[in-house]
């Protein structure tokens, strides 16, 4: 699945992925390879990029929104950091 990370001043990521989990506003959910098509509001909290089953990278993010179409995620989103 090809995952992009946007904010409003640069592309935070952009690779193929297994999969993501996100802090939705309702709660955390998580999206991967061929899934449905989706639009939903993401909250503040952390953000996980399953770059493989074995690795992964995480994001504090502050809201926004994912779309999911066409086994692509596009999340947007006003602010995020890297975390180590």
């Amino acid at each position: 699945m090809l995952l992009e990370v946007l904010t409003p001043e640069r592309k935070l990521f952009t690779g193929e992925v297994y999969g993501v989990q996100l802090p939705g506003i309702d709660g955390s959910f998580e999206v991967l390879d061929r899934h449905a098509p989706l639009i939903a509001a993401l909250g503040k909290g952390k953000m996980k990029v399953l770059k493989n089953k074995a690795e992964s990278e995480f994001y504090q993010i502050e809201g926004g929104f994912v779309e999911v179409l066409h086994n692509k995620a596009t999340v947007l989103v006003e602010g995020a950091s890297s975390i180590s």
